[in-house]
């Protein structure tokens, strides 16, 4: 089995992203709760994150708490969607156009100098035919609720859409996958 983290809460005054933003206290205390259930529930003997600074913090929360000598690497294979020129941007700042890109409906609109969901949706599935998490069983995977997402959109045979929350993946979540039977489920 391959387990993935959700990074916690960060500061949702920003656009996310491939934003530098970090955890907030809350994100820090999910994330914490979410480690000691990994510790005493799941076998992990290796933690693999994306580079982004949330996703980087959460990582290194939950390898205090399983043990500081288990191996963890970073890889920008699996950042969130890139929100282009908007990433990082303190919402209060954009502009009404701006705003009308971040509720965007269409899975084929790019962010301007950024993806489409479309887009996110066939990197993850070239990470997935690539055989990227072949060789991954009893690692944790911590990234974005968008790679997630991809993942049961895919491995559910169910049409791509914008609906972020339909699959669970909340802040902090634990999701199991078996790469071999193409399942994923929330287990926390």
């Amino acid at each position: 089995m391959i387990y993935f983290l959700r990074h916690g809460l960060d500061d949702e005054e920003y656009v996310g992203g491939h934003s530098d933003v970090d955890l907030v206290d809350e994100g820090i205390a999910q994330v914490i709760k979410s480690a000691f259930f990994i510790r005493d529930n799941l076998k992990v003997d290796r933690i693999i994150t994306s580079d982004v600074k949330r996703s980087v913090s959460s990582a290194l929360i939950v390898k205090t708490i399983l043990d500081d000598d288990i191996p963890l690497s970073k890889t920008s294979l699996l950042r969130e969607l890139d929100k282009g020129i908007l990433t990082g941007r303190k919402k209060d700042t954009l502009t009404l156009e701006e705003e009308k890109t971040l509720n965007m409906t269409d899975i084929n609109q790019k962010y301007p100098g950024g993806e489409s969901m479309k887009d996110m949706y066939e990197r993850v599935r070239n990470l997935v035919d690539s055989g990227f998490f072949k060789d991954k069983d009893k690692s944790l995977i911590v990234t974005h609720r968008g790679i997630i997402n991809m993942l049961y959109f895919m491995f559910n045979d169910i049409p791509l859409s914008m609906n972020k929350t339909q699959f669970g993946v909340g802040h902090a979540s634990i999701h199991e996958m078996d790469i071999d039977k193409k399942k994923i489920k929330r287990i926390f």
